[in-house]
């Protein structure tokens, strides 16, 4: 797990290290596991503004894990890649 350090541009910066993972998959996730987070932007049921200063942003996804893996016991399964958890 390799690691970078960033050049000092500011104090926060300074002792900041990212961690870098070459393995990841570089092109666009799989689709059949990422669903659509959708955002209300501050607007109840009836779609008026309810909340100030909310809305806009970047769009996000929701990653589909299945943790408890209840009825894959026992069934062979290979890694194909890792993924970025968008």
């Amino acid at each position: 797990m390799p690691l970078m350090k960033t050049k000092p541009t500011s104090p926060g910066r300074r002792s900041m290290v990212k961690v870098v993972n070459p393995d990841l998959h570089k092109g666009k996730p799989f689709a059949a596991l990422v669903e659509p987070q959708f955002q209300k932007a501050g607007r109840n049921n009836n779609g008026h503004i309810t909340t100030r200063h909310k809305g806009g942003g970047h769009k996000h996804h929701y990653r589909v894990v299945d943790f408890k893996r209840n009825d894959k016991d026992g069934v062979a399964a290979k890694v194909e890649r890792l993924e970025y958890d968008p």
